[in-house]
């Protein structure tokens, strides 16, 4: 929806878009705000972003099958903060 927003802002505006579409015109401001400066994502997406490398990497040597099981592939990590459960979360 962002995405689209992106593309129709400059013939509709922003606020016409987000009174058709289920969207707040903050909400969307606060998105593109984040994408342009990642210090104002939240702690857990700066983590995600970090530890996606790993997950990736586990990802493919199982042969790009994942799931909730198989989280126990990548151990905790004391100075990430990673912990058991995560990549059960990564296609939430």
């Amino acid at each position: 929806m962002i995405a689209f927003i992106d593309d129709q802002r400059d013939a509709h505006g922003v606020e016409p878009i987000c009174k058709v579409l289920p969207i707040a015109p903050s909400t969307y401001f606060d998105h593109v705000a984040k994408r342009a400066n990642p210090e104002k994502l939240p702690v857990r997406a700066k983590r995600d972003a970090m530890l996606q490398p790993e997950i990736n990497r586990v990802f493919r040597e199982n042969f790009r099958v994942y799931d909730a099981g198989m989280s126990g592939l990548v151990q905790p990590q004391a100075a990430s903060g990673a912990y058991r459960h995560y990549p059960a979360r990564r296609d939430r």
